[in-house]
């Protein structure tokens, strides 16, 4: 029998017995003390619309407001659970069947999230917020160990759910009626634009994913990429494409970490890598872009980012991002002012990642048969949390989108207005 249907077993066991005995004062004082706990769950959580249902039929609703969702807690081992750890135990025990949702899942997420006390203000919310502490440093072997956890997963499985040339990382949408696969090249336009690429040049891209940013570098503005990259799974893919859209002797996927990054050029991109990075380790991404730059040279680092330095949640650090670290503004300069870049811009994209993860969510609603025919019950509920609580996370304030421009403090080669990455439409490279 497995751990699940033990704690259903037993849940039932000793409620059966309690409607059994003798002593009905005892069953009066369990379902008092139940929904006392219940309530004071609601109350730590800042008292949000929501209405908790025990096994048993108990409910307990957040005073003078109408319930944006149902929350099931299907057996006793569930409800201890997820008062003693919430943050790790929701997720655990919604992937397991112990706790569903009814109404939208993203919505009743967000309402939590707003809900929480911000940093500082103690109760739960500090828990939940506490000060940032790197977990796991990322050596080059843990890197790989992670990569391979999240990326690897297989090529079909996010092929499901994503856009045609399979970019997992925010879009950029110049209206919120556009669509995803729009908004991707607008935001692979976005980048480019603002690193001012002109045909000939050179870009080293740490951290490639499917190859989809250094492909459109090469076409359409004519520069020769290196791409670096430790999934084996993404490089592939991008090396097939390269080979099939005839830009292989443009464009180089190298399958190595950022730490070894070689040679000089005349811009730098990261774009979804840092969260992988570490804080520990920015100091090494500082010097690999230090010593890969020319005199001239620039870069954009985009992240996924934070208002303040806290924890990735256990859950999603857990099943979802081992080692993963999304940074605060202040965390991200380490990796910038002890070479003494400049930063030119810094952009946040909050909501466009919001409405990115909207079409990701509903397309992956779509395809859930086809990824329990991959893998399991189990691993769409994991999967349809994740992208519900990013969803929410983005929607709410708690996650942000950083773009950071820079370059050498030196170089007096930088946009005098932002007008050529807002304004000027986009005109193929002659080569």
């Amino acid at each position: 029998m497995s751990q699940v249907q033990t704690d259903r077993a037993e849940g039932g066991r000793q409620f059966a017995m309690q409607k059994k005995g003798p002593r009905p004062g005892l069953i009066d004082r369990a379902f008092a003390a139940e929904r006392l706990l219940l309530g004071r769950m609601l109350e730590s959580l800042g008292n949000p619309p929501l209405q908790l249902v025990l096994w048993d039929g108990q409910e307990v609703t957040a005073p003078a407001q109408e319930p944006v969702a149902r929350v099931l807690i299907r057996d006793r081992g569930a409800l201890l659970k997820l008062i003693a750890q919430p943050e790790l135990q929701f997720g655990e025990m919604y992937t397991a069947g112990r706790i569903d949702v009814e109404g939208d899942l993203a919505r009743f997420l967000e309402t939590v999230f707003r809900a929480l006390p911000r940093y500082g203000q103690g109760g739960l919310g500090q828990k939940l917020l506490a000060p940032f502490q790197d977990s796991q440093r990322n050596t080059l072997l843990r890197a790989q160990h992670n990569v391979h956890h999240h990326y690897d997963i297989g090529n079909d499985f996010y092929r499901l759910w994503l856009d045609q040339q399979m970019v997992y990382t925010c879009a950029y949408f110049p209206n919120p009626n556009t669509g995803l696969e729009e908004a991707q090249i607008a935001k692979l336009d976005h980048v480019c634009r603002k690193l001012r690429l002109k045909a000939g040049e050179t870009v080293v891209e740490a951290g490639c994913g499917w190859g989809a940013l250094a492909l459109h570098m090469a076409k359409r503005y004519g520069v020769t990429v290196k791409a670096y990259n430790i999934s084996k799974e993404q490089l592939a893919l991008a090396r097939e494409r390269a080979q099939r859209e005839g830009l292989d002797d443009r464009v180089e996927f190298i399958e190595d970490d950022y730490r070894n990054l070689r040679g000089e050029y005349d811009a730098f991109v990261s774009v979804g890598m840092l969260e992988h990075v570490g804080t520990e380790h920015y100091r090494e991404l500082g010097s690999a872009i230090d010593r890969s730059l020319k005199a001239n040279g620039r870069g954009l680092l985009h992240s996924i980012g934070l208002d303040f330095p806290r924890p990735l949640d256990a859950w999603t650090q857990r099943h979802i991002f081992p080692g993963a670290c999304p940074p605060s503004l202040s965390q991200m300069m380490d990796i910038l002012e002890p070479f003494a870049f400049s930063v030119l811009d810094v952009e946040n994209l909050r909501l466009h990642y919001a409405k990115t993860l909207e079409h990701w969510l509903q397309r992956y609603e779509a395809a859930s048969d086809s990824v329990a025919a991959m893998f399991d019950a189990g691993f769409v509920r994991t999967w349809r949390l994740y992208l519900a609580g990013s969803l929410a996370a983005f929607r709410a304030g708690n996650m942000q989108l950083f773009q950071v421009l820079f370059s050498r403090s030196r170089n007096n080669q930088i946009p005098w207005t932002r007008d050529a990455s807002w304004e000027t439409p986009w005109k193929p490279a002659t080569h």
